[in-house]
Protein backbone atom coordinates (compact mmCIF):
# COMPACT_ATOMS: atom_id res chain seq x y z
CA UNK A 1 0.00 0.00 0.00
CA UNK A 2 1.36 3.43 -0.97
CA UNK A 3 1.27 6.27 1.53
CA UNK A 4 1.79 9.91 0.66
CA UNK A 5 4.47 11.80 2.59
CA UNK A 6 1.59 13.62 4.27
CA UNK A 7 0.65 10.30 5.85
CA UNK A 8 -2.58 9.91 3.86
CA UNK A 9 -3.37 6.60 2.26
CA UNK A 10 -2.94 6.60 -1.52
CA UNK A 11 -5.01 3.43 -1.74
CA UNK A 12 -8.70 4.09 -1.28
CA UNK A 13 -9.47 0.51 -2.36
CA UNK A 14 -7.39 -1.06 0.40
CA UNK A 15 -6.82 -4.80 0.01
CA UNK A 16 -7.98 -4.94 -3.62
CA UNK A 17 -5.09 -2.79 -4.87
CA UNK A 18 -2.66 -4.66 -2.60
CA UNK A 19 -3.75 -7.98 -4.05
CA UNK A 20 -3.56 -6.70 -7.65
CA UNK A 21 -0.01 -5.58 -6.96
CA UNK A 22 0.98 -9.27 -6.66
CA UNK A 23 -0.71 -10.29 -9.91
CA UNK A 24 2.43 -10.55 -12.00
CA UNK A 25 5.13 -12.94 -13.20
CA UNK A 26 8.40 -13.14 -11.29
CA UNK A 27 9.92 -16.12 -13.13
CA UNK A 28 9.63 -17.47 -16.68
CA UNK A 29 11.06 -20.73 -17.95
CA UNK A 30 10.95 -21.80 -21.60
CA UNK A 31 11.44 -25.51 -22.14
CA UNK A 32 13.87 -25.76 -25.06
CA UNK A 33 13.99 -28.78 -27.33
CA UNK A 34 17.71 -29.61 -27.70
CA UNK A 35 16.99 -31.28 -31.06
CA UNK A 36 15.57 -28.03 -32.47
CA UNK A 37 18.15 -25.32 -31.89
CA UNK A 38 17.14 -21.69 -31.81
CA UNK A 39 18.98 -19.10 -33.93
CA UNK A 40 20.94 -16.30 -32.28
CA UNK A 41 18.41 -13.73 -33.52
CA UNK A 42 15.48 -15.67 -32.05
CA UNK A 43 17.37 -16.31 -28.80
CA UNK A 44 17.95 -12.58 -28.50
CA UNK A 45 14.23 -11.87 -29.12
CA UNK A 46 13.31 -14.43 -26.47
CA UNK A 47 15.77 -12.99 -23.93
CA UNK A 48 14.52 -9.44 -24.48
CA UNK A 49 10.86 -10.51 -24.18
CA UNK A 50 11.57 -12.37 -20.91
CA UNK A 51 13.57 -9.45 -19.52
CA UNK A 52 10.81 -6.99 -20.44
CA UNK A 53 8.09 -9.28 -19.05
CA UNK A 54 9.86 -9.67 -15.72
CA UNK A 55 10.49 -5.94 -15.57
CA UNK A 56 6.82 -5.06 -16.03
CA UNK A 57 3.77 -7.26 -16.51
CA UNK A 58 0.20 -7.85 -15.46
CA UNK A 59 -0.69 -11.52 -15.11
CA UNK A 60 -3.71 -12.46 -12.99
CA UNK A 61 -4.66 -16.13 -12.88
CA UNK A 62 -8.37 -16.79 -12.32
CA UNK A 63 -9.16 -17.77 -8.72
CA UNK A 64 -5.48 -17.62 -7.65
CA UNK A 65 -3.14 -15.04 -6.19
CA UNK A 66 0.38 -14.21 -7.26
CA UNK A 67 3.15 -13.59 -7.80
CA UNK A 68 3.60 -16.37 -10.36
CA UNK A 69 6.19 -18.55 -12.05
CA UNK A 70 5.36 -19.42 -15.67
CA UNK A 71 6.67 -22.50 -17.46
CA UNK A 72 6.05 -22.68 -21.22
CA UNK A 73 6.62 -25.50 -23.68
CA UNK A 74 5.35 -26.43 -27.13
CA UNK A 75 4.88 -29.46 -29.31
CA UNK A 76 4.45 -27.01 -32.25
CA UNK A 77 0.68 -27.67 -32.28
CA UNK A 78 -0.02 -26.43 -28.75
CA UNK A 79 1.46 -24.16 -26.11
CA UNK A 80 1.45 -25.61 -22.61
CA UNK A 81 1.11 -23.11 -19.76
CA UNK A 82 2.17 -24.29 -16.31
CA UNK A 83 1.59 -21.60 -13.67
CA UNK A 84 3.08 -22.00 -10.20
CA UNK A 85 3.40 -19.94 -7.06
CA UNK A 86 6.70 -18.63 -5.67
CA UNK A 87 7.21 -21.95 -3.83
CA UNK A 88 6.75 -23.90 -7.12
CA UNK A 89 3.36 -25.33 -6.14
CA UNK A 90 1.20 -25.85 -9.24
CA UNK A 91 -1.66 -23.33 -9.38
CA UNK A 92 -2.97 -23.71 -12.90
CA UNK A 93 -2.18 -25.50 -16.09
CA UNK A 94 -3.80 -25.18 -19.48
CA UNK A 95 -3.12 -25.96 -23.12
CA UNK A 96 -3.75 -23.59 -26.00
CA UNK A 97 -3.98 -24.80 -29.61
CA UNK A 98 -1.76 -22.89 -32.02
CA UNK A 99 -4.03 -23.33 -35.05
CA UNK A 100 -5.66 -19.89 -34.73
CA UNK A 101 -2.17 -18.30 -34.64
CA UNK A 102 -0.73 -20.07 -37.71
CA UNK A 103 -1.47 -17.36 -40.29
CA UNK A 104 -0.34 -14.54 -38.00
CA UNK A 105 2.87 -16.37 -37.06
CA UNK A 106 3.63 -17.22 -40.70
CA UNK A 107 3.02 -13.63 -41.85
CA UNK A 108 4.93 -12.22 -38.87
CA UNK A 109 7.89 -14.46 -39.71
CA UNK A 110 7.93 -13.24 -43.33
CA UNK A 111 7.77 -9.60 -42.27
CA UNK A 112 10.48 -10.08 -39.61
CA UNK A 113 12.74 -11.73 -42.18
CA UNK A 114 12.15 -8.79 -44.55
CA UNK A 115 12.80 -6.36 -41.70
CA UNK A 116 16.16 -7.94 -40.78
CA UNK A 117 17.20 -7.93 -44.45
CA UNK A 118 16.02 -4.33 -44.89
CA UNK A 119 18.13 -3.12 -41.97
CA UNK A 120 21.24 -4.04 -43.96
CA UNK A 121 20.26 -2.62 -47.35
CA UNK A 122 17.16 -0.39 -47.38
CA UNK A 123 16.52 3.27 -46.70
CA UNK A 124 15.12 4.40 -43.34
CA UNK A 125 11.69 5.07 -44.89
CA UNK A 126 11.56 1.53 -46.33
CA UNK A 127 12.61 0.06 -42.97
CA UNK A 128 9.93 2.13 -41.22
CA UNK A 129 7.21 0.87 -43.59
CA UNK A 130 8.19 -2.76 -43.00
CA UNK A 131 8.35 -2.14 -39.25
CA UNK A 132 4.82 -0.70 -39.26
CA UNK A 133 3.57 -3.91 -40.87
CA UNK A 134 5.52 -5.97 -38.35
CA UNK A 135 3.99 -4.05 -35.44
CA UNK A 136 0.51 -4.44 -36.89
CA UNK A 137 0.88 -8.23 -37.08
CA UNK A 138 2.38 -8.26 -33.59
CA UNK A 139 -0.67 -6.36 -32.30
CA UNK A 140 -2.99 -8.79 -34.08
CA UNK A 141 -1.20 -11.75 -32.46
CA UNK A 142 -1.28 -10.20 -29.01
CA UNK A 143 -4.99 -9.33 -29.32
CA UNK A 144 -5.77 -12.93 -30.28
CA UNK A 145 -3.64 -14.19 -27.39
CA UNK A 146 -5.48 -11.97 -24.89
CA UNK A 147 -8.78 -13.32 -26.19
CA UNK A 148 -7.61 -16.95 -26.02
CA UNK A 149 -6.25 -16.52 -22.47
CA UNK A 150 -9.26 -14.72 -21.00
CA UNK A 151 -10.78 -17.87 -19.43
CA UNK A 152 -7.56 -18.57 -17.56
CA UNK A 153 -5.49 -15.43 -17.13
CA UNK A 154 -6.06 -11.69 -17.37
CA UNK A 155 -3.13 -9.90 -19.02
CA UNK A 156 -2.64 -6.36 -20.22
CA UNK A 157 -1.66 -5.45 -23.79
CA UNK A 158 2.06 -5.09 -23.09
CA UNK A 159 2.16 -8.50 -21.38
CA UNK A 160 0.24 -10.11 -24.26
CA UNK A 161 2.68 -8.60 -26.79
CA UNK A 162 5.68 -10.06 -24.97
CA UNK A 163 4.00 -13.44 -24.51
CA UNK A 164 3.20 -13.46 -28.24
CA UNK A 165 6.90 -12.85 -28.92
CA UNK A 166 7.76 -15.88 -26.78
CA UNK A 167 5.22 -18.04 -28.61
CA UNK A 168 6.54 -16.84 -31.96
CA UNK A 169 10.12 -17.69 -31.00
CA UNK A 170 9.11 -21.08 -29.57
CA UNK A 171 7.35 -22.03 -32.81
CA UNK A 172 10.10 -20.83 -35.17
CA UNK A 173 12.94 -23.11 -34.10
CA UNK A 174 16.02 -23.18 -36.25
CA UNK A 175 14.70 -20.37 -38.43
CA UNK A 176 16.26 -17.03 -38.85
Amino acid sequence: MMTHPSGQNDNAGGDLADSLENEHLVHIHIEQDPLKPISQERQHEQNVAIYDLLDENSFAVKNQSGPYHLYLKTDLRHIYFDVRDSKEAVLSGFVMALGPFRRIIRDYHMVCTSYYEAIRTKSPSQIQAIDMGRRGLHNEGSDLLMYRLENYVQVNNATARRLFTLIYVMTSRGER
